[in-house]
C-alpha cells in the first residue's frame, strides 16, 4: 500500500537522496568490483557490470532531479504558483532531461535500440492528440513519454497506476503537472485516487478537458502490462459479466490484453478536437522479471513501435460504434504485435 503524501516527502525523499550520494562516491569501487566479478565468474559476460552502471546512473539522475525539483518549487514561491503555465514549462524541460539521460544509459549499457514506424512529427504538429498505447514489457511508458517529448516536442498529460509515486522524483514531478494516479483495487478494477476524487472515468474526462496545440493526453487501455495469466484472467472476467462477444473478440487477440472501453470513451467524449494516435510495441515483451533482463545481457535488445494516426474527424461519435472501432484497433496491434514478435523470434510469454 502506497504511504501518505506527508510520509513519502519527510522518508522517502530524504532517503532516496541518502541512497543516490552514496551509489555516485562510491561508484569507482563499485564499478570496479562489479568488473573484476564479471571476469572471476564464468558465463558473467558483463551482465553485472552493466546492471550496475545502470543503477548507479539512475540514481546519480534521481538525486539530482530532487536538487533541481527543489529549486523549482522554491521559483514557484515555495508551490504556490507551480501550476501557472511558466513553471509548468520549467517541470516540463526538467521531465525532459530527465528522460533524455535515461534513454541515453539505457542505449549504451543495455543496447536497447528503437526503430519507430508512422506518421513523421511534422504530421503531429499544431495538433492535440490522444494517445492510446499497449502496455507491455519493462519501462514502455518510459518510453513512449520519451518518444512524445523529446522526439515530437509534446507536454504529456497522464494516466499512471499509484505505485509509481514509490519513486520520489517521480512522485514530486508527476504531483505538479497534469497526472491522474490510478489506485489498484481488487482484480480487474482501478479507481482513481481518493484525494483525487471517487469517480476514475469522471477524473480522466476531466484530464483530457482543454488540450492545447503541443500537448498529447496518455492512456494505457489494458490497465496493465501484458500476459497469457493476465489475459486468461480478463477474458474469464469478461464472460462472468456476460459480455460473450468482448470475450470472443479478446480470446482472437493473442499478445494484448482486453482493453477497457471506460476511460477511452471518456477521454473521447472531453477531447473532440484531437486526433487520436494508436501506439503498438514489441521487443521487451518477454523481459517481464529482474532473471529474465539477467538471462537477455548483453544481447542487443530491438524494440519497434508503430504508430498510426487518426484525424479527430474520422473518430466514431455513438458510445457502442466507439467501443467497436476501439475492439478493431485493439486486433490490428495484436496483428502487428503478432508478425513483428515472430520476426523477432521472441519466446511465448506464460
Amino acid at each position: 500500500m502506497l504511504p501518505p503524501y506527508w510520509v513519502r516527502r519527510l522518508l522517502l525523499v530524504p532517503l532516496m537522496l541518502v541512497i543516490s550520494l552514496f551509489a555516485v562516491v562510491t561508484s569507482p569501487v563499485t564499478l570496479l568490483l562489479a568488473a573484476i566479478a564479471g571476469f572471476a565468474v564464468p558465463g558473467q559476460k558483463g551482465r553485472l557490470f552493466r546492471i550496475t552502471a545502470l543503477v548507479i546512473g539512475y540514481l546519480a539522475a534521481e538525486g539530482v532531479a530532487l536538487f533541481v525539483l527543489a529549486y523549482l518549487w522554491v521559483a514557484a514561491g515555495f508551490g504556490r504558483r507551480v501550476r501557472e503555465p511558466k513553471h509548468e514549462r520549467r517541470h516540463y524541460v526538467c521531465v525532459r532531461t530527465f528522460l533524455r539521460w535515461i534513454f541515453w544509459l539505457v542505449n549504451h549499457v543495455l543496447q536497447v535500440q528503437v526503430r519507430v514506424e508512422g506518421p513523421i512529427p511534422e504530421a503531429y504538429r499544431d495538433k492535440p492528440l490522444i494517445v492510446f498505447s499497449r502496455h507491455a514489457g519493462p519501462g514502455d511508458s518510459f518510453l513512449l513519454v520519451h518518444a512524445l517529448m523529446n522526439w515530437y516536442d509534446r507536454e504529456p498529460r497522464i494516466v499512471l497506476k499509484d505505485t509509481l509515486q514509490w519513486d520520489p522524483a517521480i512522485d514530486i514531478v508527476l504531483n505538479r503537472l497534469p497526472t491522474r494516479f490510478i489506485r489498484s483495487g481488487a482484480p480487474g478494477r482501478a479507481t482513481i485516487d481518493p484525494a483525487a476524487g471517487p469517480d476514475a472515468e469522471t477524473q480522466i474526462g476531466d484530464l483530457a478537458r482543454r488540450l492545447d496545440h503541443d500537448d498529447a493526453l496518455v492512456l494505457f487501455p489494458e490497465g496493465g502490462n501484458f500476459t497469457a495469466r493476465r489475459r486468461a484472467r480478463a477474458i474469464a472476467r469478461l464472460r462472468r459479466r456476460g459480455l460473450m462477444a468482448e470475450a470472443a473478440k479478446a480470446e482472437a487477440m493473442r499478445y494484448v490484453l482486453p482493453p477497457r472501453p471506460g476511460g477511452v470513451l471518456a477521454v473521447l467524449e472531453n477531447a473532440p478536437e484531437a486526433d487520436v494516435v494508436w501506439v503498438a510495441h514489441t521487443g521487451t515483451d518477454h523481459l517481464l522479471t529482474v532473471a529474465d533482463v539477467w538471462g537477455a545481457l548483453p544481447v542487443r535488445i530491438d524494440l519497434k513501435m508503430r504508430w498510426w494516426q487518426v484525424p479527430a474527424g474520422s473518430v466514431p461519435q455513438d458510445r457502442e460504434q466507439r467501443i467497436a472501432w476501439l475492439y478493431e484497433w485493439w486486433r490490428q496491434i495484436d496483428g502487428w504485435v503478432t508478425e513483428n514478435r515472430v520476426a523477432q523470434g521472441q519466446r511465448e510469454v506464460v
